[in-house]
């Protein structure tokens, strides 16, 4: 299973990016270690890891300690060896949020689609971008979306953090 890992972390100068290699860990101190390495001193430091079009990993970091892991679906444990390092020993979210409509996001107001999509199991933190604008409901909706690709839901996200051209620059290349 082909997977793409972006590092972005927030410093006094602003976002920087860099690709991540996850090659060979074995547990998910493993992958936050190699996250710290991008840039020690960041106050925050976010990892995205897209996995065949599939699958879609988020992983925080606030200076350096409190590891925060959302995936977009639990099937991703089942289908890989890294799926099952990164999310497999995750739980469900809490999604009922009384102060979010459960509506997908985007289309037109008549749609009763929910929010989560029932064939996804999303796990983990889901709430750990909410405090940057990416409340839990809108990230699974994101993750959820028909049409939608883990690359589209991490620019979605990095658009709204101020760091998209940043994670662009490296799909280029």
């Amino acid at each position: 299973m082909s997977y793409f890992a972006a590092a972005v972390v927030r410093d006094d100068g602003g976002w920087t990016a860099a690709e991540v290699s996850l090659r060979g860990v074995t547990d998910l101190d493993e992958v936050a270690e190699r996250l710290r390495d991008v840039e020690p001193d960041a106050e925050l430091s976010l990892l995205f890891v897209e996995a065949d079009d599939t699958y879609l990993v988020v992983m925080r970091l606030d200076d350096g300690e409190d590891l925060r892991v959302f995936g977009s679906d639990s099937a991703y444990a089942e289908e890989s060896r890294l799926g099952s390092v990164l999310v497999g020993d995750l739980k469900a979210p809490d999604l009922d949020d009384p102060g979010e409509p459960r509506r997908a996001t985007g289309g037109d107001e008549e749609s009763d689609q929910p929010a989560v999509d029932p064939e996804a199991d999303p796990v983990g933190d889901a709430d750990l971008l909410a405090d940057l604008g990416i409340p839990a409901q809108r990230l699974a909706a994101l993750c959820a979306r028909e049409g939608m690709l883990p690359a589209d839901v991490t620019a979605e996200v990095c658009q709204v953090l101020g760091c998209v051209d940043e994670v662009e620059e490296l799909r280029e290349v």
